[in-house]
């Protein structure tokens, strides 16, 4: 399953759906009218750069070698110089440079590998795309997970990485509709007679970096819910439902900014 030929055809994302609900104007600017943003954030940079050390850390990991911290911020350097070089349209926001984001990103790995788990679960998958169809919708669902483990009793673990400026609460990881759609996705992608556990691993950008774990369960009552969610938001885009949200905290360093300007001048 080629997820770069996934995108290319019509197709809903927990980011898409995500978009729509915080501005749906946005998601018409980005996603249909498909104009290319005034600049590329830092932070959207800088996450992908660590997914990807991740993921490479966890292929490792999946033929037995475990790479050591220096192996991996080692990996991380060349990434970050080659995104930078590759973006050079990148716009830091207040207080971050090339050289801040680099330091934080060592730093953030370094507690990472301080952190991370000795198990004996077993890697099924990295990077997982996935595939997802839902009654009564003329086009799929997809996405990707980040990683997914087997453990001896059968039950799978799927786990997706965040880089965030704070810790998450509790009750904010229960609610998440990201995961909602992971467990949702796997129990109709085989694994419908499996325990499935839901977990986020933060690497957060503090002042001190941290990396914490927190493990989430969902249920048959989130599925339903998040089908609903999925079901009324595609209705809205169908029929045409494109409202401007200009009193969200996301307007401020909105990369669509400045057509949303024009939008209200006409």
């Amino acid at each position: 399953m080629d997820i770069v030929e996934l995108r290319k055809q019509p197709h809903l994302s927990v980011s898409s759906i995500n978009s729509y609900i915080d501005c749906s104007l946005m998601y018409k600017f980005s996603r249909i009218d498909k104009l290319k943003p005034d600049f590329l954030s830092d932070n959207l940079i800088f996450g992908s750069c660590l997914h990807r050390i991740l993921a490479e850390f966890n292929q490792e990991k999946m033929m037995g070698n475990i790479l050591s911290s220096e192996d991996i911020e080692d990996m991380f350097k060349t990434d970050w110089e080659k995104s930078a070089k590759d973006n050079p349209d990148i716009q830091y926001s207040t207080s971050n440079t090339y050289r801040t984001l680099l330091n934080q990103g060592v730093k953030m790995l370094q507690e990472f590998m301080k952190r991370v788990p000795e198990n004996d679960a077993t890697i099924v998958a990295i990077e997982e795309p996935f595939v997802m169809h839902i009654e009564g919708l003329d086009i799929p669902l997809i996405g990707i997970m980040d990683l997914v483990e087997e453990h001896d009793d059968g039950s799978l673990t799927i786990t997706d990485y965040k880089t965030s400026k704070r810790s998450m609460a509790i009750s904010e990881v229960d609610s998440n509709f990201q995961l909602t759609v992971y467990y949702t996705a796997a129990k109709a992608n085989g694994y419908a007679n499996r325990d499935i556990n839901l977990k986020f691993d933060c690497l957060i950008k503090t002042q001190k970096p941290k990396f914490e774990q927190i493990y989430t369960e969902r249920s048959s009552d989130h599925s339903a819910k998040a089908i609903k969610k999925i079901k009324l938001v595609w209705d809205g885009i169908q029929k045409g439902v494109f409202i401007p949200n200009d009193t969200s905290w996301r307007c401020h360093g909105c990369s669509y900014k400045s057509y949303c300007d024009k939008w209200f001048q006409h």
